[in-house]
């Protein structure tokens, strides 16, 4: 197996990693801050324009603008300036090649401890219009969308399984199917022979194929829980685990979801691997 390596620590807790533009960049949640960050550890940090400590995160349009969740969407404009898009609280996102964007959350209070609600996927499309594309998710978390187009996956973190759609023209979802189950899904990535990256539920994360095959599995020390899995390097070739210790005893019952102060326990660790990331096929 070859070596992980730790390319940041004393984090918040990291999540929504993204390679964009010759970095890793991911949110930072607790701190509120959006990093960027090499694969020599050198980094530049922004502070994230939302309203929660933690339920946010990034993406990009095709234009290269940056898209924010939260308590809305936002975007941040190439001045720097931010703009609302849709008073839209989220909080996992992805983009597809043609501008779509695809939010989900669910409207519970989970720190606070509610009980749960049925989660949904909401469509936001390039001129702004917004409506319901998926219901009943049983807590959605991180997606994907194939390099086609024609097909989103998403995490049901309380299902335990990875739930597949194919996209339609005109953006809507339809024949939902289970890609892969047993599982203990959080932010997941796609590699360039179509399998998942995905956690087990516990301190483990595997690359799973369509149908539920193992082709990996990573183990990771028992205290550390994978929040969300990259696949960027210059060939494409490195994944990026970003692991923390889960404090739930931390929480506080509140909207935003608050936590007290404490350790930051936050890592992100590289491993290389034989197959590279999805890429996105030119039009």
């Amino acid at each position: 197996m070859p070596e992980r390596k730790v390319l940041l620590d004393g984090l918040g807790i990291p999540e929504s990693p993204r390679w964009h533009d010759g970095r890793l960049w991911f949110c930072n949640w607790i701190e509120q801050q959006i990093v960027a960050v090499g694969l020599d550890g050198t980094k530049e940090i922004a502070a994230a324009p939302v309203e929660r400590l933690m339920g946010w995160s990034i993406d990009w349009l095709p234009d290269g603008r940056q898209l924010i969740t939260g308590d809305k969407l936002r975007r941040r404009e190439p001045d720097g300036s931010v703009t609302v898009l849709a008073d839209q609280a989220a909080n996992e996102i992805v983009v597809d090649g043609r501008g779509n964007t695809y939010l989900n959350g669910a409207d519970f209070n989970f720190a606070g401890g509610e009980a749960p609600r049925p989660g949904y996927v909401k469509l936001v499309t390039p001129d702004g219009r917004i409506r319901q594309v998926a219901e009943d998710i049983q807590f959605p978390n991180g997606m994907v969308v194939t390099p086609d187009d024609r097909t989103l996956i998403v995490s049901e973190s309380f299902a335990g399984r990875l739930t597949a759609f194919d996209i339609d023209p005109d953006g809507g979802l339809s024949h939902r199917r289970v890609f892969a189950d047993g599982l203990g899904p959080d932010g997941i990535c796609l590699d360039a022979e179509g399998a998942v990256w995905v956690s087990t539920g516990g301190s483990a994360v595997v690359r799973v194929a369509e149908g539920g095959k193992v082709l990996q599995r990573v183990e990771l020390a028992e205290d550390r829980a994978p929040f969300a899995l990259a696949l960027g390097g210059p060939d494409g070739r490195t994944l990026f685990l970003l692991t923390a210790e889960w404090r739930s005893a931390d929480s506080v019952g509140d909207n935003l979801g608050r936590l007290t102060a404490g350790p930051r326990t936050g890592e992100i660790l590289t491993l290389p691997v034989a197959v590279p990331g999805a890429r996105r096929i030119s039009a």
